[in-house]
């Protein structure tokens, strides 16, 4: 059981890229552009501002970095000061034929529309990639990039930092112990995002700013006139540019859902009810069904995504049974649960404060630990999910998990109070970006390579292309096609700008 559920975990898709005879320290792993452990990766970053100045900066304290990229000096003005002696440019493409000889890996922060694009000119000239969340914007791409990954045999990590944290795996090993019995319905929510949604007629053009190249910004996507609303983050509530909330934190909440659930491809994927739909950008929020079929022993789910769950809304959920419960705990509530301080943080990412051990006021009061980290201090209300995180409504019991899965914990409170947790089974992640450079260098695949990362992205999206459809669309993962909507199947690839298309 262990081993199948380790070899989910961590895939297969590139385990074969490594060799049992080495981590990066023998000659055939050099020659596929993996380093010792004790050598530097030499690491470029294409968007440099925002979460790609995070990423940059999470990377840098233990690797070089070589080169910078961005489109936006404005928005990269930070970091461009910060690493002085790294030669800067607006085209990666430049950047790669310039400073390609020196370039192990990129890190890749910018929209979504360009991360396929990016990510794959990078690997086919055999460069390992760390690409933010979600790791494409159509299901197409994400297909594109997860085959990608095997054919040029590179190191590869979606920015989910959630799937390395210690809780989703204590998630995953509580659900598979049986605790809360079968599992046929789940709810996943996040709180509304700063972008725009809801918008009846798309943005006013003006001049663009002095710094932006507004033609690489766009990239692949259709020309038009510079606006303000699309940068430098507004982009992510256009359906040209972004995927709203469900890419934006959807893939992190719904983390602990697809590791825990082993969830695959559904069959279908329905809208429920939404809110000031919109032909440009996402709506104001919605409620959104995926199907999926029975997988081993796990019987058939239906999976709810609660888009910009806000509290007191009519439509947020209420967890059956629970009402005077906060069904997500507020922030930094800790526990040990029955491991030892020096087991519960062991997965905390990078610039996340680790678990020591105790326990604090949970949910339920004072004495009743919540498992890893809470909530980031959102608004929260008794029995009702609202916000960032997951409950799992089993046939012997609810549990939920908090924010990318930084946080789990039973209902009600007083069932968790004195529970022990099952022995682990999934191993323990060094933190989100050094799992990757470790990946690098020729060890185990990251926790969120694209062989994982990609079929949970394609699925994923899928519910960016019901925003705009409705109705009730049948998914043939195998074909990756819509088999009862014409409409549907024109959003699963993006239309490319002449110049720009991808081929693998």
């Amino acid at each position: 059981m262990s081993t199948s559920r380790r070899h989910f975990f961590f895939g297969s898709l590139l385990a074969g890229a490594v060799p049992q005879a080495g981590f990066g320290s023998v000659p055939s792993l050099r020659a596929l552009g993996y380093k010792p452990f004790y050598d530097k990766l030499n690491v470029a970053a294409v968007g440099c501002g925002g979460q790609g100045g995070v990423i940059l900066n999470q990377v840098a304290p233990t690797e070089n970095i070589v080169a910078l990229c961005d489109v936006d000096e404005n928005r990269a003005a930070a970091n461009f000061s910060k690493f002085t002696k790294q030669p800067k440019y607006k085209d990666f493409r430049v950047m790669l034929d310039k400073e390609g000889k020196n370039i192990d890996a990129l890190t890749i922060g910018i929209p979504d529309h360009m991360h396929a694009t990016v990510a794959l000119n990078a690997m086919q000239r055999g460069k390992h990639v760390y690409v933010e969340k979600p790791l494409t914007r159509t299901p197409w791409e994400a297909r594109l990039l997860a085959d990608a990954a095997v054919k040029y045999n590179v190191a590869t990590q979606m920015g989910n930092q959630g799937y390395s944290h210690e809780s989703i795996r204590v998630a995953a090993e509580i659900l598979w112990s049986g605790e809360i019995g079968d599992v046929k319905e789940v709810h996943v929510s996040a709180s509304p995002g700063t972008h725009p949604t809801g918008l009846a007629k798309g943005p006013d053009e003006k001049g663009v700013p002095a710094g932006v190249d507004w033609d690489l910004w766009l990239g692949g996507a259709s020309m038009r006139s510079y606006a303000a609303e699309y940068t430098p983050y507004n982009w992510r509530g256009f359906f040209d540019f972004g995927t709203g909330q469900i890419g934006n934190w959807g893939i992190h909440t719904m983390g602990p859902v697809n590791l825990a659930l082993q969830l695959g491809a559904p069959t279908s994927v329905e809208l429920v009810s939404i809110e000031k739909k919109s032909d440009i950008t996402f709506p104001d929020r919605a409620v959104i069904r995926f199907e999926f079929p029975q997988r081993g022993g796990l019987p058939p789910v239906s999976v709810y995504w609660h888009d910009s769950a806000y509290p007191g809304e009519p439509e947020a959920y209420k967890v059956p049974g629970i009402e005077n419960e906060m069904i997500l705990p507020p922030s930094n509530n800790l526990g040990d649960k029955g491991r030892g301080g020096s087991r519960a943080g062991g997965g905390a990412p990078p610039n996340r404060p680790r678990p020591t051990g105790g326990v604090r006021t949970g949910p339920g009061g004072p004495g009743v630990p919540v498992y890893g980290r809470g909530s980031f201090g959102l608004e929260r209300q008794s029995g009702v999910l609202a916000g960032n995180g997951a409950v799992f409504v089993g046939s012997k019991g609810i549990m939920a998990t908090v924010e990318r899965g930084e946080g789990v914990h039973l209902l009600p409170a007083e069932r968790w109070k004195n529970y022990t947790l099952p022995p682990q089974l999934l191993l323990r992640s060094p933190g989100h970006m050094a799992d990757w450079v470790r990946a690098c260098k020729g060890g185990e695949p990251s926790c969120s390579h694209f062989g994982i990362s990609g079929p949970y992205t394609e699925w994923m999206v899928l519910g960016v292309i019901e925003f705009r459809v409705g109705g009730k669309l049948n998914w043939d993962s195998k074909n990756l096609r819509f088999t009862n909507s014409v409409e549907a199947n024109k959003y699963v690839k993006p239309m490319f700008r002449k110049g720009w298309e991808l081929k693998l």
